[in-house]
């Protein structure tokens, strides 16, 4: 008697167990999809942020060799140190340099931006990759898309009613910066890292 029993409770824990076990099989393939998925994110968000922030450090620099060339030539030189209007020529081409590093291509070019009342770029990026096979259908052809800004903000405090034609003594975050526009030499400025800071944004 109790023989016959324990077999018919082991004829219902059978269907029971397969039916959990596919249970989770799925939720483990579900997790595998979404682990894909957000791989591929986290991926296009870091070449996003890198392909902006190539944009605007190229900017940067090429803003301090303007200013280096302003200095002593023109009397508007102070004008740069704001970083109001950043040149940005090779911008798009440092910007697709860093997202092809990262396995990506830029959308549209590096795009100027003002954020918070500072110049920056917006840069948004597809990966060359994809998410990948999965058990849901279209993933296979599916890439990643993100964006980031990354903005010039100057580090200097600037007098714009300073004479141009004499010596400047500059407060860039607690470091002086010395600019003597009499015989000046464009090497004798700093580094462009201590002039203006460049991050992202967002």
């Amino acid at each position: 008697m109790s023989t016959v029993r324990a077999a018919g409770d082991g004829g219902q824990i059978l269907p029971l167990y397969i039916w959990l076990t596919a249970i989770l099989l799925f939720a483990a393939l579900a997790f595998f999809v979404f682990a894909q998925a957000a791989s591929a994110r986290n991926g296009a968000q870091s070449a996003a942020d890198a392909a902006a922030l190539a944009a605007a450090q190229d900017a940067r620099d090429e803003l301090v060799d303007r200013l280096g060339a302003a200095v002593g030539t023109d009397e508007g030189w102070l004008d740069w140190l704001t970083g109001d209007m950043p040149p940005h020529a090779g911008a798009d081409a440092a910007a697709q340099e860093l997202a092809a590093q990262n396995d990506s291509t830029v959308q549209g070019g590096a795009q100027p931006v003002v954020r918070d009342g500072h110049p920056g770029f917006e840069v948004a990026v597809q990966t060359n990759y994809t998410v990948g096979e999965s058990i849901i259908p279209g993933t296979e052809g599916k890439h990643a898309r993100a964006h980031a800004v990354a903005i010039i903000q100057p580090r200097c405090d600037v007098d714009l009613d300073a004479d141009p034609e004499k010596p400047v003594e500059l407060n860039c975050d607690g470091q002086t910066v010395n600019i003597d526009p009499t015989g000046f030499d464009p090497d004798d400025l700093p580094d462009a890292s201590v002039l203006f800071s460049v991050h992202l944004a967002e």
